[in-house]
């Protein structure tokens, strides 16, 4: 899959396997999961494993999450997208075959705005490219920063659920109210 957007600052393009190191350094970065169940990986294999699953998901899906390069200095700087999440191994607040909004940056680029610049794009490629008529969000209600972005990208709080033993909020965006 061959996937290219891009915003003021950013690119964003599909994964590749040469994005490992940068993977390997978001996903083991323990301040990067913390409201992400603490589930750090310790190895560039499983940062690899990680790469090999969204492509899959590419290929079976259409989407997957997006590598995030800053244009500035052509680094990665973390993922961001949308992601079909299908049968009950990833459903999320009874939802299943759904697709949500994510993102998830390397802790130097936080506080630059990078998450509500890629979300904002991956939303109007979802609405306006792909057509879909309703995109998904969830984030720990503790994780301030991700319930203001997908507040700020107009995504509709719908209620609060537990997972993990974690409080969640859980948003939608309906395509007809995109952009209201």
């Amino acid at each position: 899959m061959k996937f290219h957007l891009e915003t003021e600052r950013l690119i964003l393009r599909e994964l590749r396997i040469t994005d490992l190191e940068g993977i390997f350094e978001l996903d083991s970065n323990p301040e990067v999961h913390k409201y992400l169940g603490k589930k750090t990986i310790k190895t560039k294999e499983e940062a690899k494993k990680m790469i090999e699953f969204i492509l899959k998901q590419y290929k079976e899906n259409g989407i997957g999450r997006f590598a995030v390069i800053e244009k500035s200095t052509g680094n990665f700087i973390g993922w961001s997208g949308l992601k079909l999440n299908k049968g009950t191994k990833e459903s999320l607040n009874g939802f299943q075959d759904f697709i949500d909004i994510g993102y998830r940056f390397i802790p130097r680029y936080w506080k630059k705005g990078y998450a509500l610049e890629s979300a904002i794009a991956c939303l109007e490629y979802g609405f306006k490219t792909m057509n879909l008529d309703i995109i998904y969000g969830a984030a720990e209600t503790e994780n301030i920063g991700s319930n203001k972005i997908l507040q700020k990208i107009g995504l509709q709080f719908v209620n609060e659920f537990e997972e993990d033993n974690k409080q969640v909020n859980w948003y939608e965006l309906k395509k007809a109210n995109y952009g209201k």
